[in-house]
């Protein structure tokens, strides 16, 4: 027996149909890579992805065929996005900051058929073109004005492509579990293995985004996701704006404080969503400059932990800073810092040691910590162990069943060590392979660094775990100076005493100019592990 409930499938364009038919004028703003400001709807934008789904049925692309997109967030990328799931492909975002290599390598892996790319990528896709196997078409996001006078590439023009459909074309009526989406992680060592998103997952990520104790999204929300489209979708936005009716703000290719601190304030936006490093930007920006972040009221903060000065920070600017956690392999959010009715009646410096933690998780997500044998530990707030989470819209196998190791009976081992506390707020202890062992004991490189970074003139923080003859490892602090700062060892180790327990204090601080970043931006310690694995510690 079943229940008599219509079957209504969930299926990525219904987001967009629900945008254009119930917030049709609501507006979609881009900086373009063409350089000025572009404002369009929602309802242009539907029509506009009803006619990229017939120039790609045109092409002769079938369901589930895998297209690329090479492109930051502007209104034609998610135009491409819609009428890619739409028409039943697979949008395959890349990631542009990779390494050509990986570039390569997962557009043949993900065997892409199709490329739209932004003028930005004419050069490394020339590059790249006679080393892709299976991309038989090269759409370029531009008008007929913009096209290169001269280049290798057989290229078609996208708003040329357009003008030769339909804006009734129809969408594809598939299955609500076939595949609407591609992304690969990012990882530090291996190839990057892929995630195929459905259209179930997209749509219940979407739906359950926009609820109060996550994003609070609705009509009158100005969103702009700074966190690019190859970044797990945006974290999700251009879904959750279509299911919310939010006017919808894109940065192009602009990522400097001063155009996103201009395009903030001129477009009212009140939640902005972008990695750590971005918000660092900002703070720099807004000391020098003494402005303010005009309607801004939240920032969603997610790609690595943030520190606590950050929030503080923001709190005096009025920006309520919300913490989340989530991966790729996620689609991607598990856990949003959202206070509860028992948080809001501490004391603000009690509030604060919760709302450094990633938060907790949402409908949709469950979680546990085990130990190396399996068993799962207590949510107390001081057990940590391996976290492990499941639910509709995380990963089950990757794509061509790639890294089969991270499955275990129905969950997906995170390759994080998190502790869980009885409120439900986890907080990350360490990535698996950085937690650093010292004597028996477990140092959280992600804690030392937070608290690193709050000393005075310090930009950014680093901790690694450096060969020690007697405690097997200890923490080396890697810190980068804010311009114009003098930063010490003495300075930092001084700042350090009584805000970390003793046995943490790093064994030796370097001050360096810089440090080494991920494609999408995290510390790329497997690089600083190589370069001082031969390190001698003073106390060695």
């Amino acid at each position: 027996m079943h229940g008599t409930m219509q079957d209504w499938p969930l299926l990525v364009w219904k987001l967009i149909d629900h945008a254009a038919i119930y917030h049709p004028t609501r507006e979609i703003v881009s900086l373009s890579c063409e350089g000025p400001k572009h404002r369009t709807n929602w309802a242009t934008v539907r029509g506009r992805a009803r006619q990229v789904a017939g120039a790609l049925r045109r092409l002769g692309m079938q369901p589930e065929d895998r297209i690329a997109t090479l492109a930051w967030n502007t209104w034609r990328h998610v135009e491409s996005w819609y009428g890619i799931s739409g028409m039943g492909g697979v949008a395959h975002t890349i990631n542009p900051r990779l390494f050509e290599e990986q570039i390569t390598y997962i557009a043949n892996h993900a065997e892409d058929r199709v490329l739209f790319f932004d003028l930005t990528f004419v050069k490394l896709v020339e590059k790249l073109a006679p080393q892709f196997k299976t991309i038989e078409h090269y759409v370029l996001l531009t008008d007929r004005a913009h096209m290169p006078a001269e280049t290798s590439l057989n290229l078609l023009c996208y708003e040329d492509l357009l003008a030769a459909e339909s804006v009734d074309e129809p969408w594809a009526e598939v299955p609500e579990t076939a595949p609407a989406g591609l992304c690969y992680t990012s990882g530090t060592t291996g190839h990057p293995k892929g995630v195929q998103y459905s259209h179930r997952s997209n749509v219940l990520h979407a739906m359950a985004a926009c609820a109060t104790d996550v994003f609070a999204m609705g009509a009158r929300t100005v969103v702009l996701p700074i966190a690019p489209m190859y970044h797990a979708n945006a974290w999700s936005i251009p879904y959750t704006a279509a299911c919310a009716g939010a006017k919808l703000v894109m940065n192009g290719p602009n990522f400097d404080p001063p155009t996103l601190h201009k395009l903030i304030v001129e477009e009212d936006v009140d939640l902005a969503l972008a990695v750590p490093t971005i918000w660092l930007g900002m703070m720099q920006h807004l000391e020098k400059t003494g402005e303010t972040l005009g309607k801004l009221n939240r920032t969603a903060i997610g790609g690595s932990a943030v520190p606590r000065a950050m929030i503080e920070t923001y709190d005096k600017l009025g920006v309520r800073v919300l913490q989340l956690w989530g991966m790729t392999e996620m689609s991607p959010l598990g856990t949003v810092g959202t206070g509860v009715p028992e948080t809001d009646a501490m004391p603000y410096g009690d509030q604060l040691n919760i709302r450094v933690k990633q938060g907790r998780g949402l409908f949709g997500v469950e979680m546990k910590i085990v130990d190396d044998d399996g068993k799962e530990l207590p949510r107390d707030g001081k057990a940590f162990g391996r976290l492990l989470v499941r639910g509709p819209w995380i990963v089950g196998s990757y794509f061509k069943g790639d890294g089969a190791s991270a499955f275990e009976g129905g969950w997906f081992d995170t390759g994080d060590v998190a502790t869980l506390d009885p409120l439900g707020y986890m907080q990350i202890v360490d990535r698996a392979k950085d937690v650093i062992k010292s004597g028996g004991e477990w140092v959280s490189s992600i804690d030392l660094e937070n608290v690193a970074v709050g000393a005075p003139g310090v930009a950014e923080a680093c901790v690694i775990g450096v060969h020690h003859p007697k405690w097997d490892e200890r923490p080396l602090l890697l810190v980068v100076p804010k311009d114009g700062a003098t930063v010490t060892k003495e300075s930092v180790l001084a700042y350090l005493d009584g805000r970390i327990a003793k046995w943490w204090t790093p064994d030796d601080v370097l001050v360096v100019p810089s440090l080494p970043h991920t494609a999408t931006g995290k510390l790329l310690k497997t690089a600083l592990r190589d370069q001082y694995r031969d390190y001698k510690l003073p106390t060695a």
